[in-house]
């Protein structure tokens, strides 16, 4: 790993555009050690979604969580179409009824690209696929007996130094996944004191 007082003013810059996100409040947001390798200069942070939580529960196995690497080779990378590279993962937890649905991966393309438009996060060479898992649970492991999930990974070329828009894309993405209405509207059933 590069040491940091040698890391280029640009991926400084970008990294200081994605620190400065401020989620809405049911997200929380964490800096995460990001994978070493696959570019000269990487950083990363995660995305839990708090939804429908008690105050003060364990977010042990959030229903949704995400993560976000930005990658940056000054040389540039012919596939990545420029220097810088944002790479994300998003597993949402799946309801029984939702097993199978065949649209289920266009929606959940539908999260990211709507997400990035919405904030206007230009961006060229996007990529990804959307996977539906489920896993059953025997013996001594903890946790729920059955998990189904839908799993988002991408990753696209940002096309202005400035990332903040693509850092509140990410995070709309998640709560997105995470079923969350959109801000400033209440689900049915909500009251106000």
């Amino acid at each position: 790993m590069p040491d940091a007082t040698a890391q280029p003013p640009e991926f400084l810059q970008a990294v200081a555009s994605l620190r400065a996100v401020r989620p809405r409040p049911e997200l929380l947001v964490s800096a995460l050690e990001a994978p070493p390798r696959l570019a000269p200069y990487t950083w990363a942070f995660s995305v839990e979604a708090d939804a429908g939580r008690s105050p003060g529960e364990d977010l042990d196995e959030p229903d949704t969580s995400g993560r976000l690497i930005l990658l940056h080779d000054p040389a540039g990378q012919e596939a990545w179409e420029g220097t810088f590279r944002l790479v994300c993962f998003v597993q949402a937890r799946l309801d029984p009824e939702q097993l199978g649905d065949e649209m289920l991966p266009v929606v959940g393309w539908s999260w990211l690209t709507e997400a990035l438009d919405h904030c206007g996060a230009e961006y060229v060479a996007l990529g990804g696929t959307v996977t539906q898992t489920s896993s059953v649970r025997f013996g001594d492991i903890a946790g729920p007996r059955r998990d189904d999930d839908v799993e988002l990974r991408a990753s696209w070329t940002p096309t202005a130094p400035d990332l903040s828009r693509h850092a509140e894309a990410f995070c709309g993405l998640v709560a997105s996944a995470a079923g969350l209405p959109p801000v400033g509207v209440l689900p049915l059933g909500h009251r106000t004191p």
